[in-house]
């Protein structure tokens, strides 16, 4: 039980010293609030939705390979020298070629193939000609046959038999001729497109660009093999024109219904520090992306890249310009959000109090959003009711008739003693130098 007692007179002493000496170090007089005040200005006002975005080339063109094999080698660009990253290429530039060897060897395949086929063309045409032939001699025996008959006196009846068989043999012969002579053209036709097939796939060992453009990303080297299965590989990027160049901007779906295509947008990199670029929205694509339950939707921004300062893939970010009022009031958004302790509140006369229904009233009427910004009425700061228009990021459009550029509205407050602002004895103070020590 004593114990108990101790440790609360300890405390009670503790306590005491500790209090004493914040009075000691927090000045002698009563606390003084002082407020913060920024001006009331008028100008023009732009609303405006931001969004971070990256840069990307307007047309871009993937070069890939149709065909398997290794990299043996990389063409000459427009000034040329060998293809590389930023190489300027024009329409039929060769880029790279990959080892024709086995392709070479398969056009000679179907080359000798195409040519045994046509010597078949020859060989069934010789064939239908001896057939042609044989049945000439055929139908003459056959009609010597039937101008004698087959009444067994002057011709045996086997051998008129034997006439007429060896006729129809005969004819039937230059039908398959015939048919056989077809078959081997035919055969020359499949064998010529495969002859084709064969030198177009040849071909395709040359890679060559097929636009005019800059050389974005190269992803081989010489020895590389490349497997063409179900997807082309990818072996150059190249931008068609870097001096026309979009930004693709990533806007929360709060905001994407206040812009529109053909709105002016702003933009900045960090590459060029204090240079602003413009552009126009060319673009509100449908297909929304959802990260970690935010939804966004992509917004292309369209604008020109004289020189090619921009480059591809800088971070960007954007400005949309979405509304705008000119020549209007304009207070801090702080301003609109302050509120004060009822003890910081001037009493204000009933006509006062009137004025500031009536702006009120007024604001209500019109359909306008109803403010309250704060103004200083001595040591105390009296209400003054706004209508509120337009804001950004900034500033809030207000109006009423009791405010004019340059009054001083309250946007926040800070507090001081008479002996000068509150310190807390238990926070290190900085180290003070004494003069002419």
């Amino acid at each position: 039980m004593k114990s108990a007692i101790k440790i609360v007179l300890i405390l009670a002493c503790v306590a005491g010293a500790g209090y004493w000496l914040w009075r000691q170090f927090s000045g002698s007089g009563p606390a003084v609030v002082a407020f913060q005040t920024a001006p009331i200005t008028k100008g023009n006002l732009a609303a405006t939705v931001s969004a971070t975005g990256t840069l990307e080339p307007r047309d871009v063109v993937d070069v890939g390979a149709q065909v398997n094999g290794t990299i043996i080698s990389f063409g000459k660009d427009a000034r040329g020298r060998t293809v590389d990253y930023d190489s300027p290429v024009n329409k039929g530039t060769i880029l790279a070629k990959i080892d024709p060897a086995n392709y070479a060897a398969q056009v000679s395949v179907a080359e000798a193939s195409l040519a045994q086929a046509q010597a078949n063309v020859e060989v069934a045409g010789a064939r239908l000609k001896q057939y042609q032939a044989a049945y000439v001699d055929a139908a003459a025996d056959w009609r010597r046959a039937r101008r004698i008959g087959s009444s067994g006196e002057a011709l045996a009846v086997t051998q008129y038999d034997s006439y007429k068989s060896t006729y129809d043999q005969a004819k039937a012969n230059v039908a398959l001729g015939a048919a056989s002579v077809v078959q081997a053209q035919k055969a020359v036709d499949a064998a010529q497109a495969a002859l084709t097939n064969a030198r177009i796939t040849l071909g395709y060992c040359t890679i060559t660009s097929p636009v005019k453009g800059v050389v974005i990303d190269r992803r081989v080297d010489i020895g590389q093999t490349v497997a063409s299965s179900f997807s082309t590989p990818s072996l150059f990027l190249i931008a068609k024109n870097l001096e026309k160049i979009q930004v693709w901007t990533s806007v929360n779906e709060a905001d994407i219904g206040r812009i529109k295509t053909g709105d002016p947008a702003t933009f900045t990199v960090d590459a060029f520090p204090g240079r602003v670029f413009h552009g126009v929205v060319s673009q509100i694509r449908l297909n929304a992306t959802m990260v970690q339950n935010v939804v966004t939707y992509t917004v292309v921004v369209d604008t020109n890249n004289p020189g090619g300062m921009l480059l591809p893939y800088l971070t960007a970010q954007a400005d949309f310009l979405v509304a705008h009022a000119n020549h209007v009031m304009m207070a801090p958004n702080a301003a609109l959000r302050w509120v004060p302790r009822s003890s910081e509140i001037a009493p204000a006369p009933q006509a006062g109090a009137g004025r500031s229904q009536a702006a009120g009233g007024t604001a209500a009427r019109t359909g306008a959003a109803v403010g309250t910004i704060w103004v200083m009425d001595g040591h105390y700061v009296r209400p003054i009711n706004v209508s509120v228009g337009l804001a950004n990021n900034y500033d809030t459009e207000i109006s009423s008739p009791e405010i004019k550029p340059g009054m001083r509205v309250v946007v926040g407050e800070k507090q001081a003693n008479r002996g000068g602002m509150a310190t807390n004895p238990f926070i290190p103070q900085p180290f003070k130098h004494k003069k002419g020590g």
